[in-house]
């Protein structure tokens, strides 16, 4: 069976990264248009000044940078409170955040019960 070949909204990710920042908030959700609209801020900016000089090894805080398509096909480490996480960007990515793919909750796990949280380990001695 064939791939798909990846769409966004009728675009391929060729015409996605031959558009302008501009056209591309046209194809976006309200959100995402806003914040092309206002401008990144001075570390965004940073962030994409690093991924337009093709450095390695980017490391960012930047967990709302939006994914724009002149990302797709690199790598760059995400913080997640303790460490950085690799992301590798894909185009089905474009118009989330690089937060969304680097989670910062641990799933909860218990072990055994205390004492005296359940009827039987009431009666046990504290020793």
């Amino acid at each position: 069976m064939a791939k798909k070949e990846f769409t966004y909204k009728g675009k391929t990710a060729e015409e996605l990264k031959q558009m302008s920042l501009n056209e591309l908030a046209q194809l976006l959700t309200a959100r995402q248009r806003r914040k092309l609209k206002r401008g990144f801020t001075e570390q965004q900016n940073i962030l994409l000044k690093k991924l337009r000089a093709n450095e390695k090894n980017i490391e960012t805080q930047c967990r709302d940078m939006l994914i724009l398509p002149e990302m797709f096909g690199k790598t760059v480490k995400v913080y997640h409170g303790k460490e950085f996480i690799p992301v590798a960007i894909e185009p089905d990515m474009v118009g989330h955040y690089l937060g969304e793919f680097v989670l910062t909750r641990k799933k909860v796990t218990h072990s055994a019960p205390g004492i005296g949280a359940t009827r039987s380990s009431a009666s046990l001695s504290v020793k």
